[in-house]
């Protein structure tokens, strides 16, 4: 089977130029084959084994899967992360969110006396991407990271062991109120940082069917009829849990980003901050404490 054969076969679901792309990230990954290589025939030439798991894959990804689940992998901030369907796979605005916190807290300290360590937690971690990359990239940082998901969690572990980053992962519920652990005061956390639920049930007529059908509901969806749900209880239990001076750093639906930064001035946080992402949208609000 060529390659254009293989393209040819997702146009049903892409755009042509979309489907080679996802072609060659297929045979990227599986094969470790480059775009010369795709070029000079090198689908041709694989073995019969290797042409069977070609061939189970693009089955998938005819169904509708989308790539990342395919292959396992995607890559964020440089790294790649383990992807399954318990888990939402990483977007570039993340990783953009994740870029803003590490120039807030890019510092060099002495490494004789170094100070204390920034401690992070990240509500809502999903595959770990927002956990694992700042504990990688901002020095004496101390990152905690919870999910409602116990699959996710799974997920999330096996990242931060194959990167090599130290996270602790804990199970909670950000809605449970009751539930949230109470940090003394130096258990506090200067960052908070979250990527929650926040596209509304009614958007769903306008979203691609690989999201719908394959990525997890309970990472996506909150109620018409209350759009904040994650980002108030995650305002009101930061009030509890930030240090004076910390920060609070959330990824947006840019419908309601306005609305969110309103709401965090309500609950006492000041210099409220609405930023777009590289695409001109209102992706993320800032907010100190």
């Amino acid at each position: 089977m060529t390659y254009n054969e293989l393209w040819h076969q997702l146009t049903p679901l892409y755009e042509p130029e979309e489907a080679r792309a996802v072609v060659r990230e297929l045979l990227d990954e599986l094969f470790a084959m480059t775009l010369t290589d795709i070029v000079s025939g090198k689908v041709n030439e694989l073995s019969a084994e290797n042409q069977r798991l070609l061939e189970e894959k693009m089955r998938r990804l005819c169904q509708g899967e989308p790539v990342q689940y395919v292959t396992g992998v995607e890559y964020f901030a440089g790294r790649p992360f383990h992807v399954n369907p318990s888990v939402l796979i990483p977007r570039p605005e993340t990783a953009q969110l994740c870029d803003i916190i590490r120039q807030d807290y890019d510092r060099p300290f002495c490494g004789l006396q170094p100070p204390e360590p920034i401690r992070i937690l990240d509500i809502g971690t999903g595959s770990g991407c927002i956990a694992i990359t700042l504990a990688l990239d901002i020095p004496n940082s101390s990152v905690d990271a919870w999910d409602i998901s116990s699959d996710a969690l799974l997920t999330a572990r096996d990242n931060a062991h194959a990167l090599g980053a130290k996270v602790n992962f804990m199970l909670h519920d950000i809605l449970d109120e009751e539930s949230l652990p109470e940090p003394e005061l130096r258990q506090k956390s200067e960052i908070i940082v979250s990527n929650p639920p926040y596209i509304c049930d009614k958007e769903r007529k306008d979203m691609a069917h690989n999201v719908l059908d394959y990525e997890p509901e309970t990472a996506l969806f909150v109620p018409d009829d209350d759009p904040l749900r994650f980002y108030r209880a995650i305002g009101h239990y930061a009030r509890r849990a930030l240090k004076p001076e910390g920060r609070l750093y959330f990824e947006v639906n840019a419908l309601y980003a306005d609305d969110i930064a309103e709401m965090l001035r309500s609950l006492s946080f000041s210099r409220t901050e609405v930023r777009k992402d590289e695409f001109g949208k209102n992706r993320f609000v800032l907010a100190d404490f």
